[in-house]
């Protein structure tokens, strides 16, 4: 199984994906965790020049083919070896990022978007995509380190991201799940852990 966590910065995504890492590996399971962008020498090369404040500046267009190379990079040679053998595959943010900050947070056309996504991925996309819903401004003071480059795009541009992210979850029931982010770290494991199970039932062939 494929699975994804998405969500704005701060909306707590990595904790939970580590905690249900781990809940997987306790029940004798084996997940093949990544983060887009990186997880490939090329990928985390990629991820520095979008992240690091210090690089040249970085138009949105560009911005958003430079996360498409690192995510192909990441199919090719991770994700699609992964799932051909069988293997779980659990990514911290998958395409949906594209289409919410490059889209609805930078205003490029969401449907060209999931095309040039489609193709940068081999139609490979998540079973199940978890979205942590929070509000900006409660994201941004969860962030207590030094801010990336995408952290510091303001608080209007977040708003439309995280909106942008609530219309796509709408868009795609059974697929993309809205995770309310603003409750404890156990409830929120124990709904993440429900909804795979539910899944993982669904995919068993009859």
């Amino acid at each position: 199984m494929f699975i994804s966590f998405d969500g704005i910065d701060g909306s707590g995504k990595s904790t939970q994906l580590r905690l249900f890492s781990d809940w997987l590996k306790a029940t004798g399971k084996t997940p093949l965790l990544c983060r887009d962008p990186g997880s490939t020498p090329l990928g985390e090369k990629i991820r520095h020049l979008l992240l690091d404040t210090n690089e040249a500046s970085i138009g949105r267009r560009a911005e958003m083919f430079l996360y498409m190379a690192a995510r192909a990079q990441m199919v090719h040679e991770i994700i699609r070896p992964a799932l051909e053998a069988g293997k779980i595959v659990v990514v911290d943010r998958f395409l949906l990022a594209n289409i919410a900050y490059q889209g609805y947070g930078g205003y490029l056309d969401v449907k060209k978007l999931w095309d040039i996504g489609r193709f940068a991925t081999e139609s490979t996309s998540p079973e199940l995509t978890f979205v942590f819903d929070l509000s900006p401004e409660v994201a941004a003071e969860r962030i207590s380190r030094p801010k990336d480059r995408m952290e510091q795009q303001g608080l209007s541009f977040f708003q439309r991201v995280s909106e942008g992210y609530r219309i796509e979850a709408k868009k795609h029931p059974g697929k993309f799940f809205l995770i309310q982010a603003d409750r404890p770290e156990e409830a929120i494991a124990a709904e993440i852990r429900e909804l795979y199970q539910e899944k993982e039932k669904s995919m068993v062939p009859k």
